[in-house]
């Protein structure tokens, strides 16, 4: 079992920036690529950024260029830097850990950028 717990979400002004972290627990040795998603309110879960286990990233093209995704394996843990924050950014950020077959959900941390 993997268990991921999430931190460093809060209320930002527009154009500040926040740094989100996910803690994994368990048995980590199992997780390949881990990612960052969103879910504002009306709106499916959408793809903020991946980082696989080598280090590659992709991103959704809205965050390109702001956020940027990083990972220590030492630590277990993977951060979110985001900077230039939008109020369009607003939205609960979850951490996902996948594996071979299955996939993991963290609690999700409240992301607000006032205008």
């Amino acid at each position: 079992q993997v268990q991921l717990v999430e931190s460093g979400g809060g209320l930002v002004q527009s154009g500040g920036s926040l740094r989100l972290s996910c803690a994994a627990s368990g048995s980590i040795n199992s997780i390949n690529t881990m990612g960052w998603y969103r879910q504002a309110p009306g709106n499916q879960r959408e793809l903020v950024a991946r980082i696989t286990k080598g280090g590659m990233t992709n991103y959704t093209d809205s965050v390109k260029g702001r956020f940027a995704i990083s990972r220590d394996n030492a630590k277990n843990t993977v951060y979110l830097q985001m900077n230039g924050l939008k109020p369009e950014d607003s939205a609960v950020y979850y951490c996902k850990a996948e594996r071979t077959f299955t996939w993991v959900w963290g609690q999700g941390t409240q992301v607000t950028v006032s205008s």
